[in-house]
């Protein structure tokens, strides 16, 4: 399973990325012949522009969307845009799994009526049971956000990428993250600081997570653009002795079981 940093932007789009967006990628024959099975974790905005440089948008088989902020949805907007109208045509309609209403929710932000919305170009389904695409199972678990929100944890032959999406500190991203082989967590808040509770992550918060976890690496992610880097990659490196990176844009991370 191959991981490419799509955009890591936190909360908005940064001068040197976009909002949240994660390409997954592995091949696989699904009885029809082998091929390279594409799916994204979140479409935040400005990510679809990105996106072009690593896949083609009309190649991707599936949207995971971890919760309907903006900065982790909103370019379906456009993507829906892409699908229908395209020179080659009208493309075939692909799954979307995401919360309740996501349907709806994409449907009110670009100004559709809700019937059909984005329906004739994206298969709107919940998030419940574990789900397989190709050869990714994913399981998606309720996190403590705000909204409706949800980590993903995605396995592919024999290899597990734990996400945390946006989430305060939980048990519920513990378990998410038990063992992977890569923890990409969000450091949307810093150590010290006085934090809404129930809303995000610090970087010690990421360290610790990877601690109690046994995550075999941890990417830190979704740092917004008013804040420093390195200060939470300093404070997750003080708590987890692993190897531990800032995501960057095309960053590529190669998953083996």
């Amino acid at each position: 399973m191959r991981l490419t940093v799509v955009g890591c932007s936190g909360s908005y789009p940064g001068p040197e990325s976009s909002a949240s967006c994660y390409l997954l990628e592995a091949e696989h024959d699904d009885g029809t012949g082998p091929r390279t099975w594409r799916v994204l974790m979140d479409l935040g905005n400005g990510a679809l522009g990105q996106l072009q440089r690593y896949a083609d948008p009309l190649a991707i088989d599936a949207v995971l969307l971890s919760h309907l902020h903006a900065d982790h949805c909103l370019d379906l907007c456009g993507y829906h845009v892409l699908r229908r109208y395209h020179p080659d045509g009208h493309a075939p309609v692909i799954p979307v799994w995401g919360p309740s209403d996501t349907a709806g929710r994409m449907a009110r932000a670009y100004d559709l009526p809700e019937e059909p919305g984005m329906r004739e170009e994206f298969d709107f389904r919940v998030w419940g049971e574990p789900v397989q695409v190709g050869p990714f199972r994913v399981e998606a678990v309720p996190v403590d956000h705000p909204v409706e929100a949800y980590g993903l944890r995605v396995e592919c032959d024999g290899a597990a990428l734990a996400y945390s999406g946006d989430t305060g500190p939980c048990e519920a991203l513990d378990r998410l993250a038990a063992d992977a082989d890569l923890l990409l967590a969000e450091a949307s808040f810093r150590d010290g600081d006085d934090n809404p509770a129930n809303l995000h992550l610090t970087g010690t918060d990421c360290g610790g997570v990877a601690v109690r976890s046994g995550a075999r690496r941890l990417v830190l992610t979704h740092i917004p653009p008013w804040f420093d880097p390195q200060g939470m990659l300093a404070e997750a490196t003080a708590v987890y002795s692993g190897p531990i990176e800032l995501a960057r844009p095309g960053a590529v991370y190669e998953l083996h079981g």
